[in-house]
């Protein structure tokens, strides 16, 4: 299975602008599954609720998400990527899995980081899992890392790939997701964005890039630059995210002992 992500610097409030780059990079893309950053096609830093709602979109009946699918169709490939959801009279902070056949389901981020807690309601979907027919991917957003609780959601419900659309300001998931990867088994594609943004009276946000692809081991298998763009496909297996066994006498997730872990 070919896995990347594209890693760019979408520019705040051009959505069709961004989907326009996102269009043409994938053109170029022998993949299977890519992973786009966190609100890739909004931008980020948002000064108020009235914007926030204004750029939001209706899932999966926006412009985002139909445009989404159409390269997925074309391209013959698994698309995650991050949008502000509005429903109702309230904005997700969200991420959506397309594909050939469409739209396949939606993601609203659980843990919400700093400002976000402004503009977004929290999640209410739940850590879900996909089945491709390849491998079975679950999705988390960005700060959703912080918490093993996300990862280890989706692994006991058999994801062999975390997709992780991101936008990270803060230096330390790159060097933790090996962590994630390595106590569940499995595979993760963080992307996250590069560049600035500073709006309004707001301090400036500097994205860190080192979006990153690594293996059920922990090893990072790619990691791109802080501040370029980057589009990398890597060649998987996910069968080797469902060897859960460390030796003759541990199995990572059997040996787990609930009745010890109630607070």
């Amino acid at each position: 299975m070919r896995i990347g992500f594209l890693q760019f610097d979408p520019q705040f409030g051009e959505v069709a602008a961004n989907l326009d780059v996102v269009a043409e990079r994938l053109d170029q893309a022998d993949a299977d599954l890519i992973v786009l950053p966190e609100l890739f096609a909004s931008g980020y830093q948002f000064i108020s609720q009235e914007e926030a709602y204004r750029l939001a979109e209706p899932v999966p009946d926006g412009p985002t998400v139909r445009r989404l699918i159409d390269m997925a169709k074309r391209r013959r490939m698994h698309i995650v990527a991050g949008l502000p959801e509005k429903a109702a009279s309230r904005c997700y902070n969200s991420a959506v899995v397309v594909g050939p056949s469409g739209f396949l389901g939606c993601y609203r981020k659980t843990h919400l980081f700093f400002e976000e807690t402004l503009f977004f309601t929290p999640g209410d979907s739940g850590f879900q899992v996909w089945d491709l027919g390849s491998a079975k991917i679950g999705v988390m957003i960005c700060f959703d890392w912080y918490y093993p609780e996300s990862a280890r959601s989706l692994a006991l419900q058999g994801a062999d790939i975390i997709c992780h659309p991101s936008n990270l300001v803060l230096p330390n998931c790159p060097d933790s997701m090996p962590v994630r990867c390595l106590e569940n088994r499995v595979f993760a594609v963080t992307c996250n964005r590069t560049g600035i943004e500073a709006r309004g009276e707001k301090e400036p946000l500097t994205y860190i890039g080192n979006s990153e692809i690594v293996s059920p081991k922990g090893v990072i298998l790619y990691r791109a630059s802080r501040d370029q763009e980057d589009l990398a496909v890597l060649d998987i297996d996910p069968a080797d995210a469902r060897r859960k066994s460390l030796n003759p006498y541990n199995d990572l997730l059997r040996d787990r002992r609930m009745s010890m872990y109630n607070l």
